[in-house]
């Protein structure tokens, strides 16, 4: 379950996505999220499905490997399938005991469930086609403008891009401890809730510990490298638009206005 997570991690390959700007990716991450609460109807998530499945294609990830991210919310998507499956008033469809199933309730179980589905795949096509170092400089150059305003640009860009780059090393680092207590006869499984969370115990400690271990281990590499800060540094890599960034922007101008218009205007 620990390594289903895929959000966070790169995957190498050659493709069309894996060389856009960075910056086209975040807006077109930023832009399809916000489509996915534009629309209220199937047509709207239809074309939301068919832009996802396209983009999937020309980034060469196998869509096995996206879907394996999908595991770790089961849960979250149990739980919010469940609760609005059964409070949400509105026309009964049938009720058992105290609880009852509405029509209203149903739709938007379902439409909750294929938000979070796209939401989470739509994200992770983002981190699996974009290195870490892009991503840092991509958010910086579309946040600069804030520094006008006096804000960190760099650091932010710099705390999340370490933030998103640790998600993959923590996860491996917790399967890796979760291995070792098994192997020392401990029991994550049985028990009742209170059980099961006193049992992770022996895994959050090592954890805590390894974290901050790494963290201050990257500090002291930065100090070593005599990092300070964004001022006045220069990339070797500099970010350039190119033909194909443009009709990126195009293509996710077209979708953001088709599912605009099938969404809420024409159904």
């Amino acid at each position: 379950m620990i390594r289903d997570i895929t959000i966070g991690q790169y995957y190498q390959t050659d493709s069309i996505i894996h060389r856009m700007d960075p910056r086209v990716k975040l807006a077109g991450t930023l832009l399809f999220i916000i489509s996915l609460f534009c629309f209220d109807n199937y047509a709207g998530y239809a074309v939301a499905a068919i832009f996802l499945a396209i983009v999937i294609k020309l980034s060469r990830v196998p869509f096995k490997f996206m879907i394996k991210g999908m595991k770790a919310i089961v849960m979250i998507l149990l739980i919010t399938v469940i609760f609005n499956l059964f409070l949400t008033p509105g026309e009964v469809i049938f009720s058992f005991w105290k609880i009852s199933v509405t029509k209203e309730g149903l739709a938007t179980a379902a439409t909750m469930a294929v938000r979070l589905i796209f939401l989470i795949i739509g994200s992770s096509v983002m981190t699996l086609t974009t290195t870490p170092n892009n991503l840092t400089d991509g958010l910086e150059k579309a946040l600069n403008p804030m520094k006008k305003i006096k804000v960190p640009v760099h650091e932010i860009a710099m705390m999340m891009s370490i933030a998103l780059r640790f998600i993959p090393i923590l996860l491996e680092e917790t399967d890796k401890i979760m291995k070792a207590q098994l192997a020392r006869g401990a029991d994550f499984e049985s028990g009742n809730i209170f059980k099961r969370a006193k049992a992770l115990v022996p895994i959050l400690v090592p954890l805590f510990i390894s974290a901050f271990r790494r963290a201050n281990d990257l500090a002291m590499a930065m100090e070593a490298r005599c990092y300070r800060g964004g001022d006045g540094r220069t990339k070797m890599k500099p970010l350039i638009y190119r033909k194909a960034d443009y009709i990126g922007y195009v293509c996710l101008l077209l979708y953001m206005v088709l599912s605009i218009l099938i969404g809420r205007v024409l159904f």
